[in-house]
C-alpha cells in the first residue's frame, strides 16, 4: 500500500516549511538522546573489555568500509528527494533503481576489499574475523537509501528507530556477547558492527515496505541506470567528502600513530560526534522541503530556512560541546583510565562540530543549486584537511611531544579545515540566493559564558558528581540564557508539538 504524498508547499508558504523542519528535527532530537543513551555503553563495553588497541584497528577498518558504502549509496540521502521530486515514474520503481545500483556497485566494493585488504588494516587485523566488515557495505549502502525514500514522505521516525535504537543498541550488545564467547572474542568489535548495520537494515526495509509497496511493471534498463549514476557522481563525492573529513583524520592516524592512540582519538571523536547527529535531525526534512522551493523559484525561502535550521543546529551543538567537554576528563575516564589522555582531541573535535554547522547546512542547499561548486570546495576542503593533518603529525614527531598531541593535532587540524568550509560554502550559497544565510548571533557568546563558569565550578566536586551534577548544570545555565537571549517566536517553533507537517499515512 502506497503512503499519501508528501505534504504540498507549492504555494511559498514558508512558515509551513519552518513547521515541518522543526516537526522533523523534534522527531530526530528524541533520536539523537536515544543515539547518547546507546553510544556511551557501547564504548564502554569496547574500551574496557577491547581496549584501545584493538578499538583503534577496528576504527581504522570502519574508515574505508563506510567510505565505499557512501560512495556506493551514490548520494541518494540527499538526491533522492529531487529524483522523486522531478520524476515521472512510481515512485517505488525510482527508489528500486537506486537500490539495484548501489547494490551492485556495493557488490563490486566488497569483493575488492575481501581480496586487498591492506588498505583497511594498517596496523593488521585482531581476528582473521575481521574481514568479514565487507560485508557491511551493501547493508550500510541499502539503509541509506531506504532511509531517504522514507524521509522524502516525512517519516523521520524510521530514522530514528534505525540508526538511534536498533543499530547502536545491537552493536553494544553484541559487543559484549561475542567478547564472552570464545571463538568470537578477538573479531567481537567486527562482528557486532556487521550485526547492528544488517538489523538497521531490517528496521529501514519493513516499514519502507509498508510504505511503497512492493515495484510495479519495473523494467531496469542499464543506459537510464547509468545516466543516473553520472547525474548522481557530484553529489556522490560530495556526501563521501563530507563524511570523509570525520574520518580522514583516523585514516592519516592509523599510519602514524600506534592502535592505541587511534583508539583513543575514535573514542574521543564518537562522544564529540553526538553533537554532530543535531546537524542530520534536519538534513531528512530539509532536502525536500529545498527541492519543493527550488522548484516553485523560491530562493528567499530557502535562504530563511537555511538560516533558521542553522541557528537551531548551532545553538543546540554549543550547549552539548560545552556539556561534554568542560568536564572532558571524567567524560573519557567513563570508557577507561587509558582514554584520559584524549581529552584535548575531544575539545578541538567538539569545536569543529561546531564551526561546521554553518557549511552543513549551506550545503543542504549548494548541493542541489551548485553541485560542482560545491564538489569543487568539499575536495579542497579534504586536501587543506590532509595537509594540515599530516603537518601536524610530522611536527608533533620532530618535537617529539608524545602520541596523544597527534590526536590533539588532528583534531585542530580538522577544526581549521571545516571552519574555512564554513565561511567559504556560506558565502557562496548567500550570492546564489541574493540573500543572507548566516546564522550567527550574539546570544551564542552571552548563553556560552556563564555555562563555563558553572563548569569550572562543577570541576571542583568529585569526579563522579562532577559528571552527575554538572553535566545538567551546564545545559541548564546554557539554556536558560540561550531561550531568553537567543529565541525569539520564530525560533520557539522547535519546541511546540502543535504544529508542523502531516505524517504520511500508510
Amino acid at each position: 500500500m502506497s503512503a499519501s504524498a508528501p505534504p504540498d508547499n507549492s504555494q511559498g508558504n514558508d512558515a509551513g516549511d519552518i513547521q515541518a523542519l522543526a516537526k522533523g528535527g523534534r522527531t530526530n532530537f528524541f533520536g539523537f538522546l536515544l543515539r547518547l543513551a546507546a553510544r556511551l555503553p557501547f564504548l564502554f563495553i569496547a574500551g574496557r573489555l577491547y581496549g584501545a588497541d584493538a578499538l583503534g584497528r577496528f576504527a581504522s577498518a570502519l574508515v574505508l568500509v563506510e567510505l565505499a558504502a557512501l560512495v556506493c549509496s551514490l548520494g541518494e540521502k540527499r538526491g533522492l528527494a529531487q529524483r522523486l521530486t522531478e520524476g515521472e515514474e512510481e515512485p517505488v520503481n525510482l527508489v528500486f533503481d537506486g537500490l539495484l545500483l548501489a547494490l551492485i556497485l556495493s557488490g563490486i566494493a566488497a569483493t575488492l576489499l575481501w581480496f586487498f585488504p591492506l588498505p583497511m588494516f594498517p596496523n593488521g587485523m585482531s581476528s582473521p574475523l575481521d574481514i568479514w566488515l565487507v560485508v557491511a557495505i551493501p547493508g550500510y549502502a541499502l539503509t541509506e537509501i531506504l532511509l531517504a525514500a522514507q524521509a522524502y514522505r516525512y517519516d523521520i521516525a524510521t530514522t530514528v528507530r534505525a540508526r538511534a535504537v536498533v543499530e547502536p543498541w545491537t552493536i553494544s550488545i553484541m559487543a559484549g556477547v561475542f567478547f564472552y564467547i570464545p571463538a568470537t572474542r578477538d573479531g567481537g568489535l567486527a562482528l557486532a558492527y556487521i550485526a547492528s548495520i544488517f538489523a538497521g537494515l531490517l528496521a529501514a526495509l519493513w516499514p519502507f515496505l509498508r510504505s511503497y509497496g512492493l515495484p510495479r511493471d519495473w523494467h531496469p534498463h542499464p543506459l537510464v541506470m547509468w545516466r543516473m549514476s553520472t547525474r548522481a557522481f557530484p553529489l556522490a563525492v560530495a556526501d563521501a567528502v563530507e563524511w570523509g573529513t570525520r574520518r580522514l583524520d583516523i585514516f592519516i592516524l592509523g599510519f602514524f600513530a600506534a592502535p592505541v592512540a587511534v583508539g583513543v582519538y575514535y573514542v574521543a571523536q564518537q562522544v564529540a560526534s553526538l553533537p554532530q547527529k543535531l546537524k542530520t535531525s534536519f538534513e531528512p526534512i530539509l532536502g525536500p522541503v529545498i527541492t519543493r522551493n527550488l522548484k516553485d523559484g523560491n530562493l528567499a525561502a530557502i535562504a530563511s530556512q537555511v538560516r533558521q535550521v542553522g541557528f537551531w543546529i548551532i545553538a543546540a551543538q554549543a550547549g552539548i560541546a560545552l556539556a561534554l567537554g568542560v568536564p572532558g576528563e571524567g567524560v573519557m575516564g567513563l570508557v577507561g583510565p587509558n582514554f584520559v589522555g584524549g581529552t584535548g582531541a575531544l575539545a578541538f573535535l567538539l569545536l569543529a562540530e561546531v564551526v561546521a554547522a554553518t557549511a552543513v547546512v549551506s550545503e543542504a542547499a549548494l548541493v542541489y543549486v551548485a553541485r560542482k561548486r560545491n564538489l569543487a570546495i568539499s575536495l579542497g576542503t579534504i586536501v587543506l584537511q590532509a595537509g594540515l593533518t599530516v603537518g601536524a603529525m610530522i611536527l608533533v614527531e620532530q618535537i617529539a611531544l608524545g602520541e596523544k598531541f597527534k590526536a590533539a593535532g588532528a583534531a585542530i587540524a580538522l577544526m581549521l579545515a571545516l571552519g574555512t568550509a564554513s565561511l567559504i560554502k556560506a558565502w557562496l550559497l548567500s550570492r546564489i540566493l541574493q540573500a543572507p544565510v548566516n546564522n550567527w548571533r550574539w546570544a551564542l557568546v552571552w548563553a556560552t559564558a556563564p555555562a563555563v563558569v558553572v563548569g569550572f565550578l562543577a570541576s571542583m566536586l568529585p569526579e563522579w558528581a562532577e559528571l552527575l551534577f554538572g553535566i545538567p548544570a551546564i545545559l541548564f545555565t546554557y539554556g536558560y540564557v540561550i531561550w531568553h537571549k537567543g529565541f525569539g517566536p520564530e525560533d520557539r517553533v522547535l519546541f511546540r508539538k502543535n504544529i508542523g507537517g502531516n505524517s504520511p499515512s500508510t
